[in-house]
């Protein structure tokens, strides 16, 4: 199916698409900032958040139907829409169509999605599940085509899927990558969709008899571990016989936090949560959402429980269950002489890329390297000797821990990969096999080393994430499982083994009319780690485990648990028939004011609250409260609490004698017209002389109840001092000698008086008119009055907040920052008090101060991600935050960390500046210098050579240099000395500069430069490959000049030994395709087209081997990446 597009070059904006919703998942991610571990993948082209989410609702089965979708656009670079749909198409008997984002759904990629094309108009649930790839081809190099491929299900919350990050826009729009010829682009769509069945309703213990694990976030990885390691009867049994206390807390002690979890992992109907564990292990929030290699995690858990077993009856279990021996020895060849070196291992790690199976990746382990030549053994005093290395076994454990190397570094591309090789494993597998060839001399030849699959833990997905589950089959028996997170399923030995192999899965076609060859996609689940139990074993390790192995405390502790689950369940289902009043009295006022809170009155989550039946009488519930507090019913007035229009919340009135005969019910839907099951209440109590409770005084129109609040500017306290009733008709002034004697002070003190008005969104308190009347100042019932001595500046000392609006401001804004060294990003260097409205030159000049900078233009701040607890990728510019809360604020929350750069320029200056990483290669001598350039942006290719001269050392003063662009270790462009930096990207692609040499300078007629390309031929998926590695260059080729006579010219230049270049041999290279040179061949013949699209697709080719130090794996994908290796901290 090929479908052209002329695209209108004034075709405007379609209206915006209805946007899926999305939870947190693994793997494919939503393109939002919040809780979500650091991966990249497939995703939904926008998002809003969903209450519900799970990582796969719904299951495929029966067969696909798949087909393709070619799309071509044309006038690409003149598209001038924010998104592009292709025409639409059918699979399945479902429309699709390809949505496109030419210029980056708010990114500097590509952005490419699989859409729904009638997602509108379908019926409410509708669903469907498909497994497709999107490409944008390559149309100069097809094996260059950029694909990406994924699977999905389609639901009306998620009506497209697919990359937010495809391919980079410049890689992208560059004519001479390939992608965009003659302003065309050409978009390939492969999809295969599957029919898929609700698991909404699904039991997984009722079908099974197991539970899952509830996923944290993105604790999957984990919860396919534990369910391995729990099915191993032997490990739980123990577990549960590590000596733990009833004192012990689960989050406190891992051997506790375990125990629970397979005690209800064995006993509960419903999933179990892994929370008591993952805090047992010390982990923050955060380390639930951080995806973690099971292999890493593994081993931690188990030197941890070796570790807490010490010293118990169960001390040594770890070793018994999982540890192995093997020998490491070299031998010479002409000498006597061997040695050997015992090792133990809890696994083992085997080869995937280059074996076909077990066996084949047990052979390459064994495999016997030969040391000779220049890499001969020394033999102490043999001396430099021919010698053999190897690895033998001297014994295998009981229970096989195999980690297949499914993830490699891989040094051609920079970057780490996943093997998705075709790689088999069989149900039984035999270690003795060819008369025990993996076995040392040293080993016990009458264990037999027959071992049968336990657990297969597969891992769907690609190197930055994915999801991860386990086959099981607990009892060794046919039926094996599938435990994914919270489900349990049956599933057959096929499911569990072959379709884990990995490789290719062919799809066939179904659609008549379209091409007949079958659809062939990788496939991204396999295993990566494998159980193996030795037969001679599995009695004693396939052993009972019940409730007698369980401590009694245990039991008890976990029975108890469950009951309270149950007493809250029960709480939750009859809460409708129950309303929850909270009272308030003056005690809470007092012990609150001033400590938890400042503003308003009273925190009512920290008050006394009753669970009352909505049917009681409220006098009844009066008598609840007498025996409560000690309140004679007949002492008891109750207020009612309102919110005002300016968002504070007071007493407003006392209830009325005809209202406390209704029932709490009615009372609860008088007082709020809001759906809230609480009432809220302050409790009035007067107190006589003696201090007993008398009866509360009566209430006229006239009187108002005032709450008062005594500001000490010393100690700048707040604090609650009582409540008095004053008439509406008097004046602040006739009650000041009644505060004065409420606080101790003396009778003619002089002091000042407020009003506390609000305080959201910005703090209003006013000075009250002591002569004016209460009326007048439009006082009422539960306002708050604050008053303190009069402040006289000249009685000295020193007060930063001399009256109470001024405290109340500060408090409202203040606020502890953290700062951190951005080289040191989990670490507090120092904590400054500052206010949330202060400006950003405040908060620099607060920074440099702490710092002892004088100059604060030179600090550079960085704000914090409050959900992956790291800084953000882009600091703050300088002004262009207005204040510190600006800076705080990430989303909805508001964070206390900040990050700080002490600059060597200001800041000011550096933002107008342009930084390039460029690596120089010096003519005379092979090394290379890795330059930072920072130059204004304006300026020009020439004067960063300008620049790179001032700080090299050149062959001669007069050198010319110039500047290529290298990608993949080919050249791709010379820049032109006056081409603007401003856009140069050093991103994705290396700059390198160097010396011209003089023999370029003067090409005659005739003379030809060619690019040069070292390369290596691989072979992958039947396929052979060029792969090319170290440094191009360019080189002049004179007319009429032999093969041989380049290669004296080549072997000069790179100074390579003549053993060493004789092995080397020299090709002429189109499109990646060699054709091999002889010595006499004219090398000039071979470059004289002139119309080869992309002059670094046409190059002599030096074929060697690589050998080259490779570089250890750097991540460069964002400004700051923290790896976060798994730590048990406990």
């Amino acid at each position: 199916m090929t479908i052209m597009t002329q695209q209108p070059l004034d075709q405007q904006e379609d209206e915006e698409m209805l946007v899926p919703h999305s939870d947190f998942v693994e793997g494919p991610q939503p393109m939002v900032e919040g809780p979500q571990p650091m991966v990249e993948g497939p995703q939904p082209m926008e998002v809003m958040q969903q209450e519900n989410g799970s990582t796969a609702e719904n299951e495929a089965v029966d067969e696909p139907q798949a087909s393709s979708f070619t799309w071509t656009i044309q006038n690409f670079t003149r598209v001038n829409v924010k998104k592009l749909y292709s025409d639409v198409f059918i699979v399945g008997g479902y429309k699709w169509r390809v949505l496109i984002f030419p210029k980056g759904n708010n990114v500097d990629f590509l952005s490419m999605y699989l859409d729904v094309a009638d997602s509108a108009t379908l019926p409410y649930g509708w669903s469907r599940y498909a497994q497709f790839s999107l490409a944008v081809v390559n149309q100069i190099h097809s094996k260059v085509t950029t694909k990406k491929d994924t699977q999905h299900q389609f639901n009306q919350r998620e009506s497209d899927w697919g990359f937010t990050s495809f391919m980079p826009l410049g890689e992208l729009y560059d004519p001479g990558k390939g992608y965009l010829v003659n302003d065309t682009v050409v978009i390939e769509a492969d999809v295969a969709v599957r029919k898929v069945v609700d698991y909404w309703t699904y039991d997984s213990k009722k079908e099974t008899g197991y539970v899952g694990l509830k996923n944290q976030g993105a604790t999957c990885y984990m919860n396919s571990l534990l369910q391995t390691l729990y099915h191993i009867p032997y490990f739980r049994k123990a577990v549960y016989h590590m000596p733990t206390t009833e004192n012990d807390m689960p989050s406190g002690s891992i051997p506790l936090a375990l125990q629970s979890l397979f005690y209800k992992l064995q006993y509960s109907d419903t999933s179990v949560a892994t929370k008591e564990l993952t805090k047992s292990f010390g982990w923050d929030t955060y380390d639930s959402f951080m995806q973690h290699d099971v292999q890493e995690l593994n081993r931690v858990l188990s030197e941890k429980l070796e570790d807490k077993m010490k010293g118990t009856v169960v001390e040594g279990t770890i070793q018994k269950l999982f540890e192995g021996h093997h020998m490491n020895y070299i031998e010479c060849i002409n000498v006597d002489f061997k040695s050997t070196r015992k090792e133990s291992f809890y696994d083992l790690q085997l080869d995937v890329k280059g074996c076909k199976d077990i066996y084949a990746s047990f052979d390459k382990y064994v495999e016997v390297e030969r040391l000779e030549g220049d890499n001969k053994y020394h033999a102490e005093e043999h001396g430099l000797q021919d010698a053999r290395k190897g690895v033998l076994f001297i014994d295998f454990p009981p229970v096989l821990q195999l980690q297949l190397k499914r993830f490699e570094y891989d040094f051609m591309r920079d970057t780490m990969v996943k093997i998705n090789d075709r790689y088999e494993f069989p149900l039984q597998l035999d270690l003795d096999r060819e008369n025990g060839k993996y076995l040392s001399p040293d080993a016990d030849r009458s264990v037999r080393n027959l071992y049968t699959l336990h657990s297969v833990l597969v891992h769907s997905g690609g190197v930055h994430g994915g999801h991860y589950y386990a086959f099981i089959r607990p009892t060794l028996s046919d039926q094996w499982y599938k435990f994914d997170d919270e489900r349990v399923t049956k599933e057959d030995m096929k499911r569990a083994l072959e379709e884990q192999y990995g490789g290719e899965e062919e799809l066939p076609q179904t659609n008549p009319g379209f091409n007949n060859s079958p659809f062939k996609f990788t496939k991204y689940s396999n295993a990566y780690m494998l159980v193996y139990i030795r037969e001679s074993d599995k009695d004693k390790i396939i052993c009972d485990v019940d409730e007698k192995d369980i401590a009694e405390h245990l039991r008890i502790r976990l029975k108890k648990e469950q009951e309270e689950k149950e007493d809250r369940r029960r709480y939750k289902a009859q809460a409708h028939l129950y309303t929850i009043i909270k009272v308030a009295r003056d005690e809470d006022l007092r012990e609150q004011m001033g400590k938890d809170i400042h503003f308003d009155l009273v925190d009512h989550d920290k008050v006394r609250s009753f669970r009352i039946q909505k049917q009681m009488p409220f006098n009844l519930f009066k008598e609840e409260v007498a025996k409560e507090f000690g309140i004679p019913v007949q002492y008891q007035r109750f207020w009612i609490w309102a919110k005002r229009q300016n968002h504070t919340y007071r007493p407003n009135r006392p209830l009325t004698a005809q209202e406390e005969t209704q029932t709490v019910g009615q009372l609860r839907e008088v007082s709020t017209k809001t759906h809230n099951a609480e009432l809220k209440l302050f409790l009035e109590v007067e107190y006589g002389p003696d201090l007993r409770p008398i009866p509360p005084p009566d209430k006229t129109k006239e009187d108002i109840l005032l709450f008062f609040k005594l500001y000490n500017p010393e100690k700048e306290e707040l604090r609650y001092v009582g409540r008095l009733f004053v008439k509406s008709s008097g004046k602040p002034a006739e009650i000041l000698t009644k505060l004065n004697e409420l606080v101790g002070f003396a009778p003619e003190e002089e002091i000042e008086i407020f009003e506390e008005i609000k305080y959201e969104p910005n703090v209003m308190c006013e000075r009250l008119d002591r002569r004016a009347s209460f009326r007048f100042s439009q006082i009422e019932d539960g306002d708050i009055i604050c008053f303190q001595k009069r402040f006289l500046p000249e009685s000295g000392g020193q007060v930063r907040y001399p009256d109470v609006p001024m405290f109340l401001e500060y408090v409202k804004n203040r606020q502890v920052v953290h700062f951190r060294s951005l080289e040191r990003p989990k670490e507090d260097d120092f904590c400054l008090e500052l206010a949330k409205n202060q400006t950003y030159d405040d908060v620099v000049d607060r920074v440099a101060h702490q710092l002892g900078l004088n100059d604060s233009s030179k600090i550079r701040l960085t704000p914090h991600n409050c959900y992956s607890q790291q800084p953000k990728p882009n600091f703050i510019k300088y002004r262009s935050v207005d204040h510190l809360l600006d800076m705080l604020v990430h989303y909805n929350q508001v964070s206390d960390i900040l990050y700080y750069e002490v600059l060597d320029i200001p800041l000011p200056e550096l933002q107008c500046l342009k930084t390039l990483k460029v690596a120089f290669h010096y003519a005379t001598k092979d090394e290379v210098v890795i330059l930072n350039v920072r130059l204004p942006k304006l300026s020009s290719v020439e004067d960063v050579l300008n620049e790179i001269k001032t700080k090299v050392e050149l062959s001669q003063p007069n050198a010319e240099l110039r500047l290529l662009e290298v990608f993949y270790h080919k050249i791709y462009k010379i820049f032109p000395l006056n081409e603007k930096i401003e856009n140069i990207n050093d991103q994705y692609w290396t700059l390198r500069a160097e010396e011209i040499p003089e023999e370029e300078k003067d090409l005659g007629p005739h003379d030809r430069l060619i690019h040069v390309y070292h390369f290596t031929k691989e072979t992958a998926q039947n396929q052979m490959q060029v792969q090319n590695f170290g440094e191009p260059f360019f080189l002049v080729i004179r007319e009429g000049e032999t093969l041989a006579d380049v290669k004296v010219r080549i072997q000069k230049k790179l100074q390579v030994p003549d053993e060493e270049f004789s092995k080397w041999k020299f090709a002429f290279l189109s499109l990646g395709r060699p054709e091999y040179l002889q010595d006499t061949d004219i090398v000039s013949s071979r470059f004289q087209r002139r119309d080869v699209y992309g002059a670094w697709e046409q190059y002599l080719g030096l074929e060697h081997s690589d050998t080259t130090p490779k570089r250890a794996y750097v991540s460069n994908q964002n400004r700051y990446t923290f790896e976060k290796p798994v730590k048990i901290y406990n």
